[in-house]
């Protein structure tokens, strides 16, 4: 960890420094980018759940005047996916359709009416096979299998206990259980699914631009489906609108559109609706959780028993990956001393689900925070001295090995609960009005890469020339979260310049280091310490050479505010760009490199599965959510959301407000109203007048708190902003719904339909309990 000395950029409230592109429309996407000589490519797609492939006559379709180019599941028999063991999906379906959806063909034409004609041409000949819609449907013993070296259509199923089980249940005062389930969700992001192709046939290089938050997978996945040499390959990520998990990993339009460009040797862009970006998906699996919780009369914590079953989708995916953190992040939040946890990925003949902001984490953390404040009530137990009964104590290592280095949950309790008026105001608030609460958290990072090649974690350069001038080339891909200005932010804290001097350079694999993307929340961790490192660097030559220039001893030169002076020494001043220049006259424009590699002992516990759910340090976040449910419509709304974050530190602590206000409104969606659903497999909310995201209009107050614990391996102690104040919203708004009206749901969203229906149910049963006595 490095503490900054003067903050005069890191701890600041910058301004993001692509914002003014982006609010004012200059700002270049990849849907933005098509030119007189682009081809338009046009994707046909399965009309059925699940069949086999009889035949694909392209041969109308080709003779088309103005159709460039067609290609099929024959054009790429190999498969790709984001886990190097479980790559099992084509670019476009072979044999097999497995989802209503899927990619079958793909056309290039010179216009797109021209091209959707050419859709209409090509023949498609599917035999029907039974679909799975549900897991219990694909785990019956007569179920149709999705795949062939998959019996049960199980994609991974996971079984980990730590502790002595028995022994935590016999000191139980209180044991309950309950079975929450979580609807399946889409990231919803505003930019659909683009991408550019253009393939030189003389030269046989393929450049792509894409929405991509990983372009190195990208990078990877196109190298093996078009059967290229890497070096052939070049990815570049313009701007993105939005991502939440949704581009974290290689995705079908992309290969597809790599494809179709070498078949015409040109360029292709590939623009995919509304309806086709939520076809593609990839969102959070539709999961039931099973819980079984044991508490003291105090309330501390005895035993947890979690199953997990997830509604994985028709292939692989991130989801050996996401059954795994649902059991990891049990962990790391409480002191849990005995835990049993078994989980299932199944596959259905549906979309494939991945990872989604809060991977892995919200639906279990929902059914935990909830069941755990039942419980509290029951033991007449305030739920704040619940959850400070089981706090950690950091540094510390959970029963699975995950590295806790610090830990300010305590701090964030203390926050919401003082600035809600909790002890004065909660049971005292008019009819229908309650007030909840839940704690969750996230990692900073995955500390293994799904690609383990053995290098480091994340790699930054930075140039200095003789304009003064310092440019920073990183692969880090900013897709809205802010890590451009963090890198810009860390530039200029360790050189003491002004950030109007900071250039970055992004995303383009022909002049960036590798970068492994942005997901789990890792580059502010990562990126952060490799731009530190690199700035370091640099500094070390600058002040090398300005003490050369004031004959001095490089350890007695101070640099500040563009200066450099010898302490304590004489009145001479050397400016920045004099400095600049000594340097250069010793060896020319300067290139500098810092890296960042995860300490092996963050890395995870030995037990199979035991990488996922590492990271370097925890975020922790406390919500309090204030409520008021209409009994009459079933309506809730949310009048007001307290929210801390232990963010280790706050580097740009406006865009950590931004963050936290960010994760709050997703949660509240995840926990009022979104949900996709399907019918006979196609999806029945694909639009966003279908599919319901809060707006600004049920937007509450959020009333942000920011704790800084100071994470001894954080960038300036700084861990993640962007994603632990998720999973705490929809167990807050639960448990507040059980203040206001005594209903206990076990269901997500609290759609005012399901509301209803359930306190229908409770006045049924309040009045066979009037005519009982």
């Amino acid at each position: 960890m490095t503490t900054p000395r003067t903050n005069t950029a890191a701890g600041s409230r910058a301004p993001l420094i692509d914002g003014i592109e982006k609010v004012t429309g200059q700002a270049i996407y990849t849907a933005d980018m098509e030119t007189e000589d682009c081809l338009i490519g046009r994707v046909l797609r399965s009309p059925v759940s699940h069949g086999r492939i009889v035949s694909i006559d392209v041969s109308k379709a080709a003779a088309l005047p103005g159709v460039v180019g067609i290609v099929t599941g024959d054009d790429c028999a190999l498969t790709y996916g984001v886990i190097p063991i479980a790559m099992n999906e084509y670019p476009m379906a072979r044999d097999k359709v497995r989802y209503r959806g899927e990619p079958v063909a793909a056309v290039a034409a010179i216009n797109a009416d021209i091209a959707a004609q050419a859709l209409d041409l090509i023949e498609l000949n599917i035999e029907k096979l039974p679909a799975n819609y549900e897991p219990s449907d694909s785990r019956r013993p007569d179920a149709a299998q999705l795949h062939d070296d998959k019996p049960g259509n199980l994609e991974r199923e996971v079984h980990h206990h730590f502790g002595d089980m028995a022994a935590g249940w016999a000191e139980a005062d209180l044991i309950r259980e309950g079975t929450f389930r979580g609807a399946e969700t889409n990231h919803a992001q505003l930019e659909p699914h683009a991408a550019l192709a253009e393939y030189d046939p003389e030269r046989e290089r393929l450049t792509l631009h894409s929405v991509s938050q990983v372009p190195f997978y990208v990078h990877l996945m196109l190298a093996r489906c078009m059967e290229m040499d890497s070096s052939r390959i070049r990815v570049v990520k313009p701007f993105v609108g939005g991502g939440f998990g949704a581009r974290t990993e290689t995705l079908n339009f992309e290969l597809i559109c790599g494809l179709l460009a070498r078949k015409c040797g040109g360029k292709v862009m590939m623009r995919l609706s509304r309806e086709e970006t939520f076809v593609t998906h990839r969102g959070r699996p539709d999961t039931e959780v099973r819980l079984k919780i044991g508490l003291t009369k105090t309330g501390k914590i005895t035993a947890v028993e979690c199953e997990v079953t997830m509604s994985g989708g028709a292939y692989a995916g991130y989801g050996l990956v996401s059954i795994l953190y649902a059991g990891a992040l049990l962990q790391g939040i409480y002191d849990i001393p005995n835990v049993k946890y078994d989980g299932y990925r199944v596959y259905t003949n549906h979309p494939p689900c991945g990872a989604m902001r809060g991977h892995g984490t919200v639906d279990v953390r929902h059914g935990f925070e909830s069941l755990l404040d039942r419980m509290a009530r029951e033991l007449g137990v305030d739920p704040f001295a619940v959850r400070r009964a089981n706090l950690l104590q950091a540094p510390m290592f959970t029963l699975n090995g995950l590295m806790v280095n610090s830990y300010g949950l305590g701090e964030c309790l203390d926050k919401v609960e003082a600035a809600s008026g909790w002890a004065e105001r909660r049971g005292k608030l008019p009819p229908g009005r309650g007030l909840g609460m839940a704690c969750s958290h996230y990692v900073s990072g995955a500390a293994k890469p799904v690609h383990w090649t053995g290098e480091p974690h994340a790699v930054v350069a930075m140039k200095l020339d003789f304009d003064g001038s310092v440019t920073v080339l990183t692969g880090a891909s900013d897709i809205g979260q802010g890590s451009t200005t963090i890198v810009a932010i860390a530039a200029a804290e360790i050189l003491g310049i002004d950030m109007g001097r900071v250039r970055v350079v992004t995303n383009d694999s022909a002049i960036t280091p590798k970068d492994n993307g942005s997901y789990s929340s890792r580059v502010t961790f990562m990126v952060g310490n490799a731009a530190i490192e690199a700035a370091k660097a640099l500094r070390v030559k600058l002040i090398n050479a300005a003490a050369k220039k004031l004959e001095a001893n490089p350890e007695d030169i101070e640099c500040e505010g563009e200066t450099f002076y010898v302490r304590g020494g004489s009145q001479s001043v050397l400016a920045f760009q004099d400095v600049v220049f000594a340097a250069l006259a010793e060896e020319g424009t300067i290139t500098v490199k810092g890296t960042f590699t995860t300490p092996i002992e963050a890395q995870g516990g030995k037990h199979r599965g035991g990488a996922v759910g590492s990271t370097m340090g925890f975020s922790y976040a406390a919500q309090v959510v204030e409520i008021e449910v209409d009994t009459d419509t079933g309506q809730i709304r949310i009048e007001k959301v307290w929210a801390a974050l232990d963010c280790g530190y706050a580097i740009n602590r406006l865009a950590v407000e931004g963050q936290i206000e960010g994760s709050v409104w997703m949660g509240m969606g995840q926990g009022m109203s979104e949900e996709t659903r399907y019918v006979d497999g196609l999806p029945a909310h694909a639009s966003f007048l279908d599919y319901r995201f809060p707006t600004i209009v049920e937007s509450p107050d959020i009333e942000v708190h920011i704790v800084e614990s100071i994470d001894p391996l954080g960038p300036f102690g700084a861990k993640e902003a962007g994603e632990g104040a998720l999973s705490g919203f929809p167990p807050a708004l639960v448990n507040a719904v059980a203040d206001a009206i005594g209903m206990e749901v076990d269901f997500l969203p609290l759609t005012p339909d399901r509301v209803m229906e359930e306190l229908i149910k409770m006045r049924r049963k309040a009045r066979r309990k009037e005519v009982s006595a």
